[in-house]
């Protein structure tokens, strides 16, 4: 089986079920697995529902705490300290996001860093909800040690996401980890049973780039983006994150695939009331009118045209609506082997 069809809402259903198989309150339960398939809508797929079942053995482990929703830890103006008590990733976000949009709204700027918390599938979900109300946000995670600084072999950075989005249209929509690649398209490709990955992705014990999927998974390292840079912005986010919210830092930090320690990792929520600067209306027309000039950039040979951050997830999102989420063969006979353990109905795929 190479692939499986599956639309968006059979496929939310699913997760859902899945997750309150395992005794998730059933409204947390359709957060998390509406930001999965989110993912997957966009063609995301690192992100999307592959993720459920290293949540659903975490949760069987009792390494996240389902009953907890975190507490304000301090709040001062526009900036809040949280404590998400190890609950579940999604619902610390969604209500993490929710007091930056208020405090932003109420200040001018609105940021809330959050510590002890667990995976929040991907950064973007989060960011969007916060510019649909008029902000410009940024979302940024810290996360397992899986990547070494520049020059060294020994893991001290996770991916370390960056996210920003504006309010609009489908404008412009950044999401990127600090690695050349997320961890997840490198287990993707082991689940497929890939023997090669492409070159640049990552790194063998030794440190030095490898294109074997097996020596990347067999105690490999991810490669920083772009050398030296990679590795300064991955040390940005681990500030913004784990040392501004006095959270877990590098090496403190465990992981979504072990077992017998809490994640703990941390997050960063700001949100900037545009309407403060410049009317909402006219912040999106000076975006769009960036966006065209960019585009209008004659494209490069072998190119066909210049795209901005976010349109190729925006296009897939539109097809993958209309014709169906593909889903990889290992990831779906993984997911239903879950299933048949849970007694959750798996349902019928193309």
């Amino acid at each position: 089986m190479d692939h499986i069809i599956i639309h968006h809402q059979p496929l939310r259903n699913f997760a859902a079920d899945l997750l309150s198989a395992v005794a998730v309150p059933r409204e947390t339960a359709e957060l998390v697995a509406d930001s999965l398939v989110s993912a997957n809508l966009r063609a995301v797929d690192s992100h999307g529902v592959q993720l459920l079942g290293f949540y659903i053995d975490q949760i069987r482990a009792s390494n996240f705490d389902i009953a907890a929703r975190g507490r304000v830890v301090s709040e001062v103006g526009g900036s809040m300290t949280y404590d998400g008590e190890n609950g579940i990733g999604q619902l610390t976000a969604s209500i993490c996001s929710g007091h930056a949009m208020r405090l932003a709204h109420a200040h001018g700027v609105g940021i809330v860093t959050a510590r002890e918390c667990n995976h929040f599938g991907a950064a973007a979900y989060w960011a969007q909800r916060i510019s649909r109300t008029g902000l410009l946000s940024m979302v940024v995670c810290n996360a397992s040690p899986l990547v070494p600084p520049w020059q060294g072999k020994e893991t001290r950075f996770g991916t370390n996401p960056i996210c920003v989005s504006v309010p609009g249209p489908n404008t412009w929509l950044l999401d990127m980890a600090t690695t050349t690649v997320a961890m997840g398209k490198i287990y993707k490709a082991s689940l497929s049973g890939a023997e090669t990955i492409p070159a640049g992705w990552a790194m063998d014990s030794e440190g030095v780039a490898t294109t074997k999927t097996a020596d990347a998974m067999g105690g490999g390292l991810l490669m920083p983006l772009g050398g030296y840079k990679g590795s300064g912005l991955a040390f940005l986010v681990e500030i913004f994150c784990a040392v501004l919210s006095g959270g877990a830092m590098s090496t403190e930090i465990g992981g979504l695939r072990l077992q017998g320690r809490p994640m703990r990792v941390s997050h960063f929520f700001m949100g900037i009331d545009i309407a403060r600067f410049m009317p909402l209306e006219k912040f999106i027309a000076r975006m769009q009118e960036l966006v065209g000039t960019v585009k209008q950039t004659a494209p490069a040979r072998g190119y066909e045209e210049v795209l901005v951050a976010g349109e190729p997830e925006w296009r897939a999102e539109v097809q993958r609506t209309r014709e169906g989420i593909p889903l990889d063969g290992g990831v779906w006979l993984h997911l239903s082997a879950v299933a048949e353990s849970l007694k959750v109905t798996v349902p019928r795929v193309q």
